[in-house]
């Protein structure tokens, strides 16, 4: 009879420590699946954002001023045709809400959009060019998708912008010397 016990008291310990090792290991896996999970919510809202800076440009291009709501990107009534830059509001995929928050332009309307979570994100670097400021950033907050136009014009189209003047027609660009021209290089 003791030795039963005996044998009792090892496979209790046995048992123990499998369902030891097995809860370290499901909560090693819990942070794989939850760090899987964030980088993906990351890559959607890299995704997400793109698209609304992407619809902001569209509408900003078809009549050089931003939409008042984030409305205005599901229906431009601006033109005989109405427009669509956008065919669903998308969800914030970190706050899985429709509440994003706004980046306002100076002259009116919105110019950009930026999720509302404090979360800090996994990705610090190897962003896309355009996104390059979302390097090392403290929160979500601060990967904001705004348009800015690149080019404004300053002056009226087939004016030069003064002290630039435009060479006469026939003459060589500058920099390129007169002997240069002359013998057609």
């Amino acid at each position: 009879m003791r030795a039963r016990a005996s044998q009792a008291g090892f496979t209790y310990l046995g048992i123990l420590a499998a369902v030891i090792l097995m809860g370290l290991l499901l909560t090693a896996a819990a942070r794989v699946w939850t760090l899987t999970a964030q980088r993906e919510r990351e890559t959607q809202l890299l995704f997400v954002g793109d698209a609304f800076r992407l619809a902001i440009s569209g509408y900003y291009a078809h009549g050089h001023r931003y939409p008042e709501t984030l409305q205005d990107l599901l229906l431009d009534d601006r033109s005989p045709v109405p427009v669509r830059y956008l065919r669903r509001l998308y969800l914030d995929p970190m706050t899985n809400s429709t509440d994003w928050k706004l980046v306002l332009a100076p002259e009116g309307g919105i110019k950009g959009v930026y999720s509302g979570s404090t979360l800090i994100p996994i990705k610090r670097a190897n962003f896309a060019p355009i996104d390059a400021l979302f390097a090392d950033s403290d929160c979500y907050c601060a990967w904001q998708f705004v348009y800015e136009p690149r080019f404004r014009r300053r002056v009226a189209p087939g004016n030069p912008a003064p002290g630039n003047p435009a060479p006469a027609p026939g003459s060589p660009a500058p920099g390129i010397p007169v002997s240069g021209y002359l013998n057609g290089r």
